[in-house]
């Protein structure tokens, strides 16, 4: 397994993972190359929310779908807030925020569905982009992984909603971990660190590192690590190790560009 970067036409550069069948699903992690958004949100915007010129955005869009065959009036978005609302949509959802922030599906930062052709977008800078394939019952997954949403298990209860709606067996899931601050660069205070503590007992250990005096966190093992407790394997989670804020310059980083900054997107579709 490997994630790895694909060039499309126009300079789009999306990242891919390859554990994750291309004539199944359509997937791919965004970076900043192709868009038409101006400084600071250069070039390839794709979120609604920050502050960009929304006409930039809704072009970014279409171009990034274009460039894997969707149409970006179908995508299905979130209004994301840092929580752990997981909801299951179907054909109805169709279009919901691709046009416009207000749209969007309110406090929600993860999405289920069986629906073909019903492409499920997420945003992120810094946070962890989290995707989701049963390759048994046809259903596709997508969570937004930041500190809260890490603390709160939004990557386990994914899996567990999709076992509940669609009969997923964890033990069959296919899961991605996206680039996201890495634990080179993720520094946190004593009361964010006590609450994973608290979270993850038996993992405190590994996910917490000290670094020059300093406690690093390490958000793409905490996702890992617990969908490893409730049965998905271990070989059938793909995580990129890439860190946004080291790499600003390809995906953009909320920690790095101080909270002035575009958002890439993380986009799962099942295909016929």
């Amino acid at each position: 397994m490997s994630f790895y970067m694909e060039h499309a036409k126009k300079n789009i550069w999306y990242g891919r993972f390859s554990s994750f069948p291309q004539n199944l699903v359509t997937h791919a992690i965004s970076t900043r190359f192709g868009g038409v958004s101006q400084a600071p949100f250069t070039s390839m915007n794709l979120a609604l929310h920050n502050g960009d010129d929304e006409r930039n955005v809704i072009e970014n869009r279409k171009i990034f779908c274009d460039s894997l065959g969707i149409e970006s009036n179908c995508l299905c978005t979130c209004e994301q807030v840092h929580g752990e609302r997981i909801l299951c949509v179907d054909e109805t959802f169709s279009g919901r925020g691709s046009m416009a922030y207000a749209d969007a599906i309110a406090g929600t930062d993860a999405l289920i569905t069986n629906v073909t052709n019903l492409p499920l977008m997420l945003f992120f800078a810094d946070c962890t982009p989290i995707l989701f394939f049963d390759p048994v019952h046809k259903a596709v997954g997508i969570a937004h992984g930041g500190w809260k949403g890490t603390i709160a298990k939004i990557a386990q209860k994914t899996v567990l909603l999709m076992q509940e709606r669609f009969k997923t067996k964890p033990g069959d899931c296919l899961v991605a971990i996206g680039p996201a601050i890495g634990p080179c660069c993720y520094e946190v205070g004593n009361e964010v660190a006590e609450k994973f503590q608290q979270a993850f007992p038996q993992h405190k250990d590994k996910i917490l590192l000290s670094v020059k005096g300093n406690i690093h966190l390490n958000l793409w093992l905490t996702n890992r690590l617990q969908l490893e407790d409730i049965g998905v394997k271990r070989d059938h989670i793909d995580s990129a190790d890439v860190c946004t804020a080291c790499n600003s310059k390809l995906f953009y980083s909320y920690r790095m560009e101080k909270g002035k900054t575009g958002r890439i997107a993380a986009l799962i579709s099942l295909k016929k």
